[in-house]
């Protein structure tokens, strides 16, 4: 098992990249199945997810190459319309080839979803949808089956503004007969960049951005050409990175508009943020203050960017209050952040961030993606060195992340600690040398490796 060794107390100065957006990229990796001509999808994140993304399209049968971060994909033989529970159970978002399936095909089965243990995200948004527009639904032995001659355009008002149910309704309203109407659906930029992606194999959409969104089916659709927008998540935890350790990073790719919510609350707490086109400069020259927080659906305060915040919120001399609201279980990070001497009280759906105190390194463990760059950011701004482990969360959604930090000054590195190696350049991290590298983890040079999907690492 990789773990990754950080050396805290350095001060992040520099540039850093955003990658492409991981929550933009998957579902618009499995619209490339509503067509049987190629697709060419650019700036794809070269992560876990988007690897099993890949991985799912080959053996419905696509033809699918990656190279560096452009994926093709040729989905005009599918020979399979089951996604299964070894892909699915470690990512969620597999449960959106269902919609693209029935709608080419007629028909998919589809292993219930897995992914981050952060609560409960049931499935029901996506079966009433496409019981409305005609499937029949079946749920047997941890499957769900769906079957219809050619969906019929209708209708749906959905109960909550859910993003994957939305994608999944988009792309299967792409084909229906007639025109679909989606109300109150969820507002994302992930969902305007996938009706950009639709758009460009010919979909008519419109009304994407807001509470509703209309589709006008068709017989057929081409292949996409489009670029997946910058990752408004890593931008956000670049930016709290940059402020946890009193530095100074500008970060390309961060899109103002993208990030409303999240950096009126930098600015709150004292982030003198300075825009340029799609990057964002941050520093906090004059410390940190406490805010309170509510996570909820865009343009709300994202519940993706909530443990980073909560621990930024620690170097903040004063009381903040985080209210989660989306997901019920998703405050597990807390328990890790006090191995490194914060004080966090959990009480019901709220967490009061006592900050101030003085962090220091620790052994800690991840818990799902994003709560363990969250620890990533304590540890940066901590004392001491501390040592993270089941880092396989933060493959799942950001890449490149130890070359990036090492690149802003970080003491960082990815290690085997069961290798002679790894244990080695985990005590030269702790003692202050070392240059950023893999040392004993084949994961950590498999990932930087760009080759065909059908390699697997």
């Amino acid at each position: 098992m990789d773990e990754i060794i950080i050396r805290g107390g350095e001060t992040l100065t520099g540039e850093v990249q955003v990658s492409g957006a991981k929550n933009a990229a998957l579902p618009i990796l499995f619209a490339t199945l509503l067509s049987p001509e190629a697709s060419r999808v650019e700036n794809v994140p070269n992560v876990a997810d988007t690897r099993t993304s890949c991985r799912l399209l080959e053996e419905l049968g696509a033809e699918v190459a990656m190279d560096a971060n452009m994926v093709s994909v040729a989905a005009a033989q599918i020979t399979d319309y089951e996604a299964n529970y070894d892909l699915v159970k470690t990512m969620r978002a597999s449960f959106l080839a269902m919609g693209p399936l029935l709608a080419r095909f007629g028909r998919a089965r589809v292993a219930t979803p897995g992914g981050c243990a952060i609560g409960s995200r049931p499935v029901d948004q996506h079966l009433r949808g496409f019981e409305a527009m005609g499937a029949t639904v079946e749920m047997a032995q941890g499957y769900v089956e769906v079957r219809c001659d050619r969906l019929q355009g209708t209708e749906i008002r959905m109960d909550v503004p859910s993003v994957g149910a939305t994608e999944n309704l988009m792309m299967a309203a792409c084909l229906a007969a007639g025109t679909t109407i989606l109300d109150n659906v969820a507002r994302e930029p992930e969902i305007v960049d996938l009706a950009c992606a639709l758009r460009s194999m010919g979909a008519v959409i419109s009304g994407d951005g807001g509470a509703t969104i209309a589709i006008e089916g068709s017989e057929s659709l081409a292949g996409m050409r489009h670029r997946v927008i910058p990752d408004r998540i890593e931008a956000g935890t670049w930016l709290a990175a940059a402020l946890a350790t009193g530095g100074e990073v500008l970060v390309h790719g961060a899109r103002e508009q993208h990030l409303g919510a999240f950096l009126d609350k930098l600015r709150e707490m004292g982030g003198h943020l300075e825009i340029f086109g799609d990057s964002i400069r941050a520093s906090a020259p004059d410390g940190l203050r406490p805010v309170d927080v509510v996570t909820a659906p865009y343009p709300g305060f994202p519940t993706d960017l909530q443990a980073q915040l909560m621990a930024l919120l620690c170097f903040a001399d004063g009381e903040s209050r985080i209210r989660e609201t989306i997901f019920e279980n998703r405050f597990m990070h807390a328990q890790e952040l006090a191995r490194l001497g914060a004080d966090i009280v959990i009480d019901g759906g709220a967490a009061l961030v006592h900050g101030g105190r003085a962090l220091s390194g620790a052994d800690v463990m991840a818990t799902d993606l994003r709560a363990s760059v969250s620890l990533v950011i304590a540890a940066l701004g901590a004392s001491g060195t501390t040592r993270l482990q089941r880092v396989y969360h933060l493959d799942r959604g950001y890449e490149n992340l130890e070359g990036k930090l090492s690149d802003l000054g970080a003491g960082i590195a990815r290690v085997d600690g069961r290798t002679p190696e790894g244990r080695q350049m985990a005590k030269a991290v702790a003692a202050g040398g070392g240059q950023l590298r893999s040392a004993g983890s084949s994961a950590g040079q498999g990932r930087r490796r760009a080759a065909s999907v059908g390699g697997r690492e």
